[in-house]
């Protein structure tokens, strides 16, 4: 089985990612994930990312293809994959199309986390990382037992500057500008469904759950 889980930051695609791996043990992949694993490895192709990263340069939708083709060629991939996020603009899901039929593989569904801004804003807003061991909290729903200190490792808890207001609202345009188009593509493929993303974790998941049983793609 293989998915894409699209939607703007906040709307909550990693966190459902995560339970469909606790159900079916299969990866999620997060293009971000794999170039940092990529250059902290040494690889090859991680070595060329480095390149453009230590400029603060873009890296390339071809390095980018490349570092996610090697990836899904791993075996921990076999039995199926999600992407976190990815493809992000029209001409990475053309190129991922092409990298599919190549494999001679398809993506079986995509699934769109439609969520409005004020939802995106407070999720994201109360939203605090360790800076010791990264474990993410929210203060709203998931907040830590003692005020900014991790259950896991007892480090300081922190706002990263992307999950502040100002900064949050410009990722959402950046959102709608780039990767909305996609919903389009995906539309006419015949293979998107849409998931209201304001609503309860637990109702987003069953939503999820639900379509993947009507399509065969898991059990009851």
């Amino acid at each position: 089985m293989k998915l894409i889980l699209l939607g703007p930051p906040g709307a909550g695609k990693g966190t459902i990612a995560n339970e469909i791996n606790k159900k079916i043990n299969i990866p999620v992949i997060s293009t971000g994930d794999i170039l940092r694993n990529s250059i902290k490895n040494n690889t090859k192709l991680g070595k060329e990312a480095q390149e453009y990263v230590t400029s603060g340069k873009l890296v390339p939708d071809d390095l980018i293809m490349s570092i996610v083709e090697e990836r899904i060629k791993d075996n921990d991939c076999q039995n199926g994959f999600m992407f976190d996020g990815f493809p992000r603009t029209i001409q990475q899901a053309i190129e991922l199309d092409s990298l599919m039929r190549r494999l001679n593989t398809k993506i079986d569904q995509v699934f769109y986390f439609e969520a409005s801004d004020s939802v995106i804003v407070e999720r994201l807003s109360d939203r605090r990382v360790c800076a010791k061991c990264g474990a993410i909290y929210n203060l709203n729903y998931n907040s830590p037992k003692i005020e900014n200190v991790c259950d896991k490792c007892g480090g300081q808890l922190f706002q990263r500057d992307d999950d502040k207001q100002e900064t949050i609202l410009n990722r959402i345009k950046v959102f709608n500008k780039e990767t909305l188009p996609l919903v389009e593509y995906y539309e006419e493929k015949n293979n998107l469904t849409k998931i209201n993303a304001d609503l309860d974790l637990k109702i987003r998941f069953e939503d999820v759950w639900n379509r993947l049983i009507k399509l065969g793609l898991v059990g009851k």
